[in-house]
């Protein structure tokens, strides 16, 4: 993502003096006549226009104030002696720049009523027609002081009782099912039954429809319709991109001026078609299956257009014990043929009803 730059903007500060608002790159407040403070924040206007003036928007563009080390005085990004004294500024130190003052406010801004003789403002204006009072929004009010403990009222909000009880119910839970998961048992048990089924897949050319990038489709294929979609994105323009840009905001640039900027993005298109393709697919599914014996594969008739797919198998084995009943899945046709029915095993069994380990009965 890269910004765009849409133009600059005067700022404004607020004098910690008399709390007169001032345009930001004016160096003196307009009501008390102080210098502007080295740590003073510049501050998004109500109402913001794109400057225009040749000579303002070189300023913007040369970068954070400095404050002279000598005399404090400020002076614009660049210059090498101080306008005031004559210093020196190579040791002087930037103004903070970069902090997002917010969206762009290029609409007109609502009126302001003056905290002095309620005479309505227009929104962009810095001190009152009527009776010269600052504009300047009134400041926050003080947090309170905290509470001492000794004072606190006892007692604990519902949500907060709730919230304990759900921490400790989850707790609980978690207890038990260590404690089930962890514990085990052990039982003599018999192979009561035996169960193997074994399937063959059978697969055909069949056509399919698929959809795909257009560079992307087998050449086998046929095309069917296309569209244009969003493939992806560039940070330079490239063919067949369209540029998408955020909502505009301003940024501080440290000089009594803000620059107005955007985040954008190229939204690379290209066609996404819809194809035919034949592709073998699974068409039918040959099954031998039994509860006895010697597990085998089922025989396989293939017709001239098929072939024989992916194999798969499972096996059951059945325990009974004088209480429970288990089942077991072996993993192999090798391990399978150790069980069979009437045989006795030793089972050990989890907190859960699964069988975790088995052996032959002495």
């Amino acid at each position: 993502m890269t910004k765009k730059s849409i133009g600059y903007v005067k700022m404004l500060w607020t004098c910690p003096r008399c709390t007169t608002r001032n345009p930001g790159p004016q160096k003196f407040c307009n009501g008390c006549g102080g210098p502007q403070p080295a740590d003073v924040a510049f501050e998004q206007a109500p109402e913001e226009k794109l400057l225009t003036d040749a000579a303002e928007i070189a300023r913007a563009k040369a970068g954070p104030d400095q404050h002279c080390p000598y005399c404090s005085a400020r002076n614009p990004g660049g210059v090498k002696f101080c306008g005031a004294c004559g210093g020196d500024l190579a040791g002087a130190k930037a103004r903070e720049s970069g902090k997002v003052a917010g969206a762009f406010r290029a609409g007109p801004a609502a009126p302001i009523a003056c905290p002095r003789c309620g005479t309505s403002n227009p929104g962009a204006a810095l001190k009152c027609s009527s009776c010269g009072a600052s504009l300047a929004p009134p400041a926050a009010s003080a947090v309170p002081p905290a509470v001492p403990a000794k004072m606190r009222t006892p007692g604990r909000s519902p949500a907060l009782i709730i919230g304990l009880i759900l921490v400790a119910l989850c707790g609980l839970g978690g207890l038990l099912l260590l404690l089930l998961g962890g514990r085990t048992s052990e039982a003599a048990a018999v192979v009561d039954s035996i169960e193997w089924e074994r399937r063959i897949a059978i697969e055909a050319l069949r056509p399919v429809e698929r959809e795909d990038w257009y560079d992307q489709i087998p050449s086998e294929a046929q095309v069917g319709t296309c569209r244009q979609a969003r493939r992806g994105t560039s940070q330079d323009p490239v063919a067949n991109s369209v540029e998408v840009c955020g909502t505009p905001y301003t940024v501080d640039t440290g000089s009594g001026f803000g620059e107005v900027v955007q985040d954008c993005v190229y939204e690379v298109y290209d066609d996404l078609c819809s194809f035919t393709v034949s592709e073998w697919t699974v068409v039918d599914t040959a099954v031998a299956r039994g509860a006895s014996g010697v597990p085998a594969w089922p025989s396989v008739s293939l017709a001239a257009d098929e072939r024989q797919g992916e194999e798969s198998e499972t096996y059951r084995v059945v325990f009974i014990t004088d209480s429970d009943r288990y089942t077991y899945a072996p993993a192999t046709a090798a391990e399978f043929a150790a069980f069979t029915p009437g045989s006795r095993w030793l089972l050990t069994v989890s907190g859960f009803g699964s069988i975790t380990e088995l052996e032959p009965a002495p």
